[in-house]
């Protein structure tokens, strides 16, 4: 059986996408909330601090957006031929490891 890699990589690049736009109404919730704010939230022993869900979000607004950039970077190896080539020593990048990580620009030599 052969992987669309191209589809695949679509739509870990449409995820990425659908992830951000959620943080962004998180980051949205978050304005609201803090401008709600009328007490010291960092004492507040009902649950997160706002400080806390701003380093969350953050974190994973990060991890999204790379996901984003490198699904956006293997679909342009995809489009010029080189996907499933190592970028660093020019070799094959071995299927299995591009099944489990679509992402992959190193083989796994490379990537020691």
């Amino acid at each position: 059986m052969t992987i669309d890699h191209a589809a695949v990589l679509s739509t870990l690049l449409r995820e990425a996408e659908q992830r951000l736009a959620h943080l962004d109404d998180d980051e949205r919730s978050l304005l609201r909330d803090r401008a709600d704010a009328t007490a010291d939230d960092e004492h507040d022993p009902e649950g997160s601090t706002l400080s806390g869900e701003w380093s969350r979000v953050d974190a994973l607004r990060r991890g999204a957006e790379q996901d984003r950039a490198d699904a956006a970077t293997a679909l342009a190896r995809v489009a010029d031929g080189t996907y499933g080539t190592c970028v660093v020593c020019g070799g094959p990048i071995a299927p299995g490891r591009l099944e489990a990580r679509p992402t992959a620009a190193t083989c796994i030599g490379c990537a020691r």
